[in-house]
This record gives structure tokens, C-alpha cells and sequence, in this order.
């Protein structure tokens, strides 16, 4: 068949199968996936039911680039090439992109973004809970400026509500839940002389105790118990004012837990609130999990206890997979996917214990991080390991690394800045690359080659988009490039649909 027909025949194309099989490449197995898909989203159908139960999973630092990363590490760990893996949220019928940028920052942190999701406004970088009229650290500016969050919200519905974190629960993605602060680093304390609020584990304690929080995990305990107290793992709090938190929440009837036994006791009949606190500080990482429940854990006996107390009203919950973040500015790819993995496997387990009916499942990212992919590698090059030549005779890489211009090899990924920069002072700021293995690259430890130092060598956050899945209740209302405030405002909608 000559070009000018088959570029006829394309152009009098209609949506059925039957006059697409008459061109030249329809046996192909791209061509016959691809039509498949098509049939599938003809057959989606918009869910206009009002949203019983709103579910929203945020990978803290997992933008597309750190997806991407993660969906080849889950496929190449199956033993395929990586790019041809579907994470579970990748399969959700609807998604955006989201504008992440603060108020006043064009990169933002996860305080002005949490606010934005949980809360319905854009708001400064740093700051939790409150509008942009607050600036950072001056407490006088908050009175007036706080905002309702979500979880206050479907509270007052009779909804009960629940927070998630493999951070310290304090941290400022899932302060954004229960908290109003003009600096996110209050979590234990507030400076002298501010009386217009107190810290974040205290705002956290009054949410239990007056009914807007029913679960909260994660890690922070040291947030909660005085300096002079030792935790069950022999660490000391941080509590200048020695007031123990997590006493006063048993004696209100409230279950704590600190490690897999006393994870395990609990009652998720519904009946009593639950404080999780696992760790002094974040959780520890999947790849390094030792003790403490995952987050899949986690989520599972929140979202059961949820149910329960919930019951005819329904529940919401946020679930922060805090610890991706954490591994990206460190520059530490492999704990980043491994966590990226452990996300996606709590976004299964989720999916898999719900209803599409009546529960909108939102998976997200409040920000991406500077992370970046070289080429041009074959493909099954490790996304951990040396970016490999493509083999022009067949599908995988030739297994022969490239080199550079300075003779030496390269990763797939990199960082624009980090710990790893090759621009360091003792190489008096040189740009000289090391020599480099597979072997040194794959190792969980290895810290990324980046480019530019930065300050303690933590790897920043970066700008650009990322992407929110959504299925269930009113999903359809996630479409096009949209402003991360958003989501709030497509939630608060599915719940009060009539």
C-alpha cells in the first residue's frame, strides 16, 4: 500500500475497530493495545454520586519526574524493561496536571501546598493552615487569616476523619490536616511572647480530644513528651514545657500505639480514637522498615476504624508518604522509589478496600524535586545504574555504558543540585567526575552525581507540575492543568453533591 493511501484511509477514520483494521498496521500489538484503550474510555461512564467516603494519598517530592523513576524501578524489579509498568494510580480514569507554586515562592515547600490541598487557598511558603496575609514566624498575623481544613470540614458533616504520615505527624504536609501556624517548624514549641497560638502536636491533641482528627499515624513522638522523658525506644522528647501530650490523650480514653505489638492491639472497632506514634522523628524508611507498621499497614487499619466510626456519614483520610521527599533531598534515589513503590502498593490496598461507588480516591504529589534523566540509554537500562547504549539490532540495551565527553560513564537519573554535586569547594569547584561502576551506582546508598552544591547539601524541591489520579465520585472533575487549590474545592463538592 503506498503512503498517499494509507494517509487517506487515516484521515476516514471512524472510532470503530471493524474500518481500523483495513490499515497496514493494525496487527501490531502498539496498534491493537492502543485501540483497546480507546474502547475502554469510550466505556467510562462520569460517577455523579456524592462522595460517602474522599480518600486523599499524597507522595510527598513525587512529581512526574520521581514517578517516572519509580514506575521503572516496580517494573525492572519484575524483571521487565520498566517502562511498560502501570503503577496502580497510573490506571485511575481521570487526571490533571497541577500548578504547585506558593503565593510568594515560584518553588514551593509542602506547607503552602498541604494548605492548598486541605484547605481550598494558596497560601506563603512555610506557613500551615492560614491565608497569604500571614507572614512567616510573626504570629501576630495569624488572628483572622486561619483557615478551615478539610478535615474540619467533613468533621462538622459527621464524617469521621483521619491523617497518615510516614513523616513525623507534626510535619507540614499532615499538620495541614488539624493545624493553623505561622511557621511550619513549630511542631513542638512556639517563640516566647506568641500567644496567638500554640504549637502543632497541642493543635494536634485538641483535634482528638474535640472530634475534628479520630486517627492520627505517623512518626513525631518526641514532639509530644518532655525533655526529661524517655520514649519507649530510649529517646527523649523535645517538650521544653515537659507537658506529656501522649499521657494526656490515654487519660481521655484515646489508644496509643509506638510499635508493631501495640500497632497490632489495636481496636479498630471504631469506638475510640487512635494515636500512632512511631518513631521519635520521621518514620523509618521501606527500604530500611524495621518494628513499625508500613504505610499500607497503616492506612488499612486507619481506613477500618474510619468505616466504623463513620458509619451511614462516612469518612475522610489523608495518607502522606512523607519519607519520598526525604530521600530525594537527599539525593538518594533508591530509597526515594523504594518509598515510591511502598506508595503505590498503599494506593492498591486502598482501591482494593473501597468502593468506587461512593469513595473518591485522590492520589497526588504537593511538589516536584530537582531530579532530572540523562540519554540517550536503551532501554532496561537500571533506572538506579549507568545509562547503557541502545541496541540498534534489537530491544535492550547493549549492556555497554556511555561515556561522556570527559571518558567516563553516567547514571539514567540525576539531581541539578544535591549532596553529589560534582562542583564541590574541594574540587575547588572543578566539575571533575569520578570513575563510576554499575555496581557503585545501584547501591542502595549511592548518593546521585548532581550539579550544583547547595547549602548542607540537601537537594531542593522544584516548580514544575505534577499530576493528580482520581477515580470515584465526581473524578471527572480532575481535567487539564489546574491549580493545586483545586482539589480541595472537586473534594468539597463530591461530598455535598446532591
Amino acid at each position: 500500500m503506498n503512503k498517499l493511501l494509507t494517509l487517506s484511509l487515516l484521515a476516514s477514520l471512524t472510532a470503530t475497530t471493524a474500518i481500523a483494521q483495513d490499515i497496514p498496521q493494525s496487527d501490531n500489538q502498539w496498534f491493537i493495545d492502543g485501540q483497546a484503550q480507546i474502547a475502554a474510555r469510550l466505556a467510562t461512564q462520569q460517577n455523579t454520586n456524592r462522595a460517602k467516603n474522599i480518600i486523599v494519598l499524597i507522595a510527598d517530592g513525587n512529581g512526574v519526574g520521581t514517578n517516572y523513576a519509580t514506575r521503572l524501578y516496580q517494573g525492572q524489579k519484575k524483571g521487565n524493561y520498566g517502562d511498560e509498568e502501570i503503577l496502580p494510580q497510573e490506571a485511575f480514569p481521570n487526571l490533571a496536571l497541577v500548578k504547585t507554586y506558593n503565593t510568594n515562592g515560584q518553588t514551593p515547600d509542602s506547607a503552602g501546598t498541604g494548605t492548598a490541598i486541605m484547605s481550598g487557598v494558596k497560601t506563603k511558603a512555610g506557613v500551615i493552615g492560614v491565608n497569604e496575609n500571614v507572614n512567616r514566624g510573626d504570629c501576630a498575623t495569624v488572628p483572622g487569616n486561619e483557615v478551615a481544613t478539610m478535615n474540619e470540614i467533613m468533621a462538622a458533616m459527621g464524617k469521621a476523619t483521619g491523617v497518615v504520615s510516614t513523616a513525623r505527624i507534626t510535619h507540614a504536609t499532615p499538620a495541614t490536616s488539624y493545624a493553623s501556624s505561622a511557621d511550619r517548624n513549630w511542631e513542638e514549641s512556639v517563640p516566647e511572647g506568641c500567644t496567638t497560638q500554640v504549637d502543632i502536636a497541642q493543635q494536634l491533641v485538641e483535634a482528638i480530644k474535640n472530634g475534628t482528627v479520630d486517627v492520627a499515624m505517623g512518626g513525631g513522638r518526641r514532639n509530644f513528651i518532655g525533655t526529661d522523658v524517655t520514649d519507649e525506644e530510649g529517646k527523649t522528647g523535645r517538650r521544653a514545657d515537659g507537658v506529656n501530650l501522649i499521657e494526656a490523650l490515654k487519660a481521655e480514653g484515646v489508644q496509643y500505639a509506638w510499635g508493631d505489638e501495640s500497632f497490632g492491639a489495636l481496636n479498630l472497632d471504631g469506638s475510640k480514637p487512635i494515636l500512632g506514634l512511631f518513631e521519635s522523628s520521621h518514620m523509618q524508611y521501606e527500604a530500611d522498615r524495621e518494628g513499625e507498621p508500613s504505610l499500607a499497614e497503616m492506612s488499612s487499619a486507619a481506613i477500618k476504624s474510619l468505616q466504623a466510626a463513620g458509619g451511614d456519614n462516612g469518612f475522610f483520610l489523608q495518607i502522606e508518604a512523607g519519607r519520598v521527599d526525604h530521600a530525594n533531598h537527599d539525593g538518594n534515589l533508591a530509597r526515594a522509589v523504594e518509598d515510591g513503590v511502598a506508595f503505590a502498593e498503599t494506593v492498591a490496598m486502598v482501591d482494593a478496600l473501597t468502593d468506587d461507588e461512593d469513595t473518591l480516591i485522590i492520589v497526588t504529589a504537593d511538589h516536584e524535586h530537582a531530579i532530572a534523566f540523562n540519554g540517550y540509554c536503551g532501554r532496561g537500562s537500571n533506572i538506579l545504574g549507568l545509562c547503557m547504549d541502545i541496541d540498534n539490532a534489537g530491544e535492550k540495551n547493549t549492556g555497554t555504558p556511555l561515556l561522556a565527553e570527559d571518558g567516563k560513564p553516567f547514571t539514567v537519573a540525576g539531581y541539578l543540585n544535591g549532596g553529589g554535586s560534582v562542583m564541590r569547594e574541594e574540587l575547588n569547584w572543578a566539575g571533575v567526575r569520578g570513575d563510576l561502576t554499575e555496581e557503585q551506582a545501584t547501591d542502595g546508598d549511592y548518593m546521585q552525581q548532581a550539579l550544583i552544591p547547595t547549602g548542607a547539601g540537601e537537594e531542593t524541591h522544584s516548580g514544575e507540575d505534577v499530576a493528580v489520579y482520581a477515580k470515584g465520585p465526581y473524578a471527572h472533575l480532575f481535567d487539564g492543568t489546574i491549580e493545586q487549590n483545586v482539589i480541595f474545592h472537586a473534594m468539597n463538592y463530591a461530598a455535598n453533591a446532591q
